[in-house]
């Protein structure tokens, strides 16, 4: 994930580099239930209307939080399916929260109703983060149900009304790149406390509709939009948040940005964008199942790392006897292609290894999805 808010700070007030700290632990994203009231276009977890079958009890759920927790995790992201249909949802949300955990739920936003917007109140979830695909009818196609947009911005709403922090989750792709400016405006009417900007990634539905991708010139003239949001924003005052993920060369344009913008500030950029160090799945970022599976992140549940079930967690994810996992933590990446003779790979870390393996059947093949030519990523 690319904060990019917290780098465009850095443009405006520079501040020292301090001493990279490396968390203990991954963040967990926990998709607690499969089910879900929506079959949207890209869903990553081919979620539907139905239950499955094999998924992780409460007190099963409660087992792994305990050795989570043990393991020094920090945070938890509770998410589905659609998690508010999971019918111990507040229970598990409570406990974690007692337990210390940073919560955040991950919504569609239609299940968040004035009669439980009191139970999620007490829930105190730091975050709650609700998907929307673009502006009603657009929105409404990609989630196949009439009525969901406004639906979901009355979850969000709620959220707003009651002072719980909410953002927007928008995955772009060519079929809604024309609805990214009204997104923006929509945050910036409801005074909307984040942006969470999603490239399409190559993993269930998302694998399927991967031909949707938004063309490179489409992503970049997307992103040269949000850099400039961010920036007058901020000098405005709004202290919003911007973030991006599924495309770590993102980092690298907005370096590229920096430096047409304000090249006395690029170097420090740079060196502040080094010391993040781009992807991080497999290694900051964890995804566990509704049945209790391992995976490198959400996008890779194509490929078990093992189950909570037979091993705790905190085995699972420090064994590097999996190759992929072995090359995920390696530093460098054993990449390939524009990936291996890219200059920034410090920044970038090979981007997204799923959408490698899934064009080309090769794990460290070069991504894909980076929309950087070849004159961006050599050396400046």
């Amino acid at each position: 994930m690319f904060r990019l808010s917290q780098y465009m700070r850095e443009v405006i007030a520079p501040t020292p580099i301090k001493p990279t700290r490396k968390p203990v632990a991954p963040v967990v994203i926990w998709n607690l239930i499969r089910r879900c009231n929506l079959t949207c276009q890209h869903c990553y977890t081919t979620s539907a209307d139905r239950d499955f079958p094999g998924e992780l009890t409460t007190p099963e759920i409660y087992t792994v939080m305990d050795d989570l927790k043990a393991f020094k995790v920090p945070v938890l992201i509770l998410s589905g399916g659609e998690p508010l249909l999971h019918p111990d949802i507040f229970d598990i949300s409570q406990r974690a929260t007692d337990m210390g955990f940073y919560v955040a739920l991950s919504s569609n936003g239609t299940k968040i109703s004035p009669e439980n917007i009191a139970q999620i109140v007490a829930m105190n979830y730091s975050y709650i983060g609700v998907s929307l695909d673009g502006i009603q009818d657009t929105h409404d196609n990609f989630r196949r149900s009439k009525g969901s947009f406004n639906q979901a911005l009355r979850g969000i709403e709620l959220c707003l009304e009651k002072g719980i922090k909410v953002g927007i989750r928008f995955t772009l792709t060519q079929s809604n790149v024309q609805d990214f400016p009204a997104m923006l405006q929509l945050m910036d009417d409801y005074n909307i406390d984040k942006f969470y900007l999603s490239h399409l990634n190559y993993g269930g539905r998302g694998n399927k509709n991967r031909g949707d991708d938004a063309h490179f010139f489409m992503t970049r003239d997307a992103m040269d939009l949000l850099f400039e949001t961010s920036y007058r924003w901020l000098l405005e005052g709004k202290e919003r948040e911007f973030v991006t993920g599924n495309n770590d060369a993102d980092a690298v344009y907005f370096l590229h940005w920096v430096r047409a913008r304000f090249p006395e500030k690029a170097a420090h950029i740079q060196a502040k964008l080094e010391q993040w160090g781009g992807n991080a799945s497999g290694v900051n970022v964890a995804n566990i199942d509704n049945t209790g599976n391992v995976h490198p992140d959400t996008f890779w549940w194509h490929y078990n790392l093992g189950n909570v079930k037979e091993r705790p967690f905190s085995e699972i994810w420090q064994d590097t006897s999996d190759p992929l996992m072995a090359g995920l933590k390696s530093s460098p990446r054993p990449l390939e292609g524009r990936c291996k003779t890219c200059h920034y790979q410090p920044i970038c870390n090979g981007n997204t290894r799923v959408r490698a393996a899934q064009t080309t059947g090769n794990y460290w093949a070069e991504d894909s999805g980076c929309y950087l030519s070849d004159g961006e990523i050599t050396e400046k």
